[in-house]
């Protein structure tokens, strides 16, 4: 797969569908490969007639690693310190805008899910100018009184990294099984396929952590959101343990004129059975814009 220097680092990418269409970036969440945008969804975005970019986001998957960057405190963090934050929320969305430049993208669509849909966010309030429409999926303001994850699910978002590469699979489909839809479940099989691909193509959890100390870092965006003019869209599952729904509603109740599409039985994935349905939302807001 091709690589783009942005930022003095070096961003994987591949894109699906025709340069000649309007640019559609998908921006992937805290820790998640840009894999976790399975070609499936990327596609029925293209044949909908857009050219489609999925990315890892600095510190993941088969991007830059900045390992060489101190290890952030998230306890001191949380309590107010943010002296331990490597970057920002604005740093990953400056990515984003470098990454347009080096794909010749004036403007473009913007999709963004988890950690993600907060990237997308930032980017909205520090370039708008660069946007054609905003799409946030399963994400929040960063309002701490919103979006609260379930105590299992953060439990599990904060254990320790697997030693072996036999229980990072396991956890992997652990983490799917909770996290996952109850209205939209998933086999097995497929679990146990996505975690292994995860795995085996990269496997960098010092990353996550500092993308988790971003988030912590950043703070609420909520009134520089009531700012944002950018045609937006907020979908959410009513079912997600991670991101709780209010958390997306938020998001829509801050950003002016925002739609929201809640599904329910979705949890934090973008399960397959609602594969058309979400794409089609996606589709008709970026032609709406």
């Amino acid at each position: 797969m091709p690589r783009a220097r942005v930022n003095g680092l070096e961003l994987e990418y591949d894109a699906f569908g025709s340069p000649a269409d309007p640019p559609l970036v998908l921006v992937m969440g805290l820790g998640a490969q840009m894999v976790t945008w399975e070609e499936g969804f990327c596609e029925l975005l293209a044949e909908g007639g857009f050219h489609v970019v999925r990315f890892d986001n600095r510190d993941i998957g088969l991007s830059s690693y900045l390992d060489d960057l101190a290890v952030p405190d998230l306890g001191a963090l949380a309590a107010g310190d943010l002296t331990t934050a490597p970057y920002l929320l604005s740093d990953l969305a400056s990515d984003v805008t470098g990454l347009f430049d080096a794909l010749g993208f004036d403007r473009a669509h913007v999709v963004g899910a988890s950690m993600g849909g907060m990237i997308v966010q930032q980017l909205a309030i520090d370039s708008p100018e660069r946007l054609l429409s905003l799409t946030s999926i399963m994400s929040t303001t960063g309002d701490p009184s919103v979006g609260h994850p379930e105590h299992a699910a953060l439990a599990a978002l904060t254990k320790p990294p697997a030693a072996t590469r036999e229980q990072a699979i396991e956890d992997g489909v652990a983490w799917f099984k909770l996290v996952g839809s109850p209205g939209h479940p998933s086999d097995e099989e497929y679990l146990r396929m996505r975690a292994t691909r995860n795995y085996d193509r990269a496997n960098h959890p010092a990353g996550g952590l500092r993308q988790a100390a971003a988030v912590v870092a950043s703070g609420d965006r909520t009134a520089k959101l009531r700012e944002v003019r950018v045609p937006a869209l907020v979908i959410h599952g009513e079912s997600d343990p991670l991101i709780n729904v209010s958390g997306g509603k938020a998001t829509a109740a801050a950003i002016p004129d925002a739609e929201l599409v809640l599904y329910p039985g979705m949890g934090h994935e973008l399960p397959r059975q609602l594969w058309p349905a979400i794409t089609d939302a996606i589709l008709a807001h970026a032609r709406k814009a």
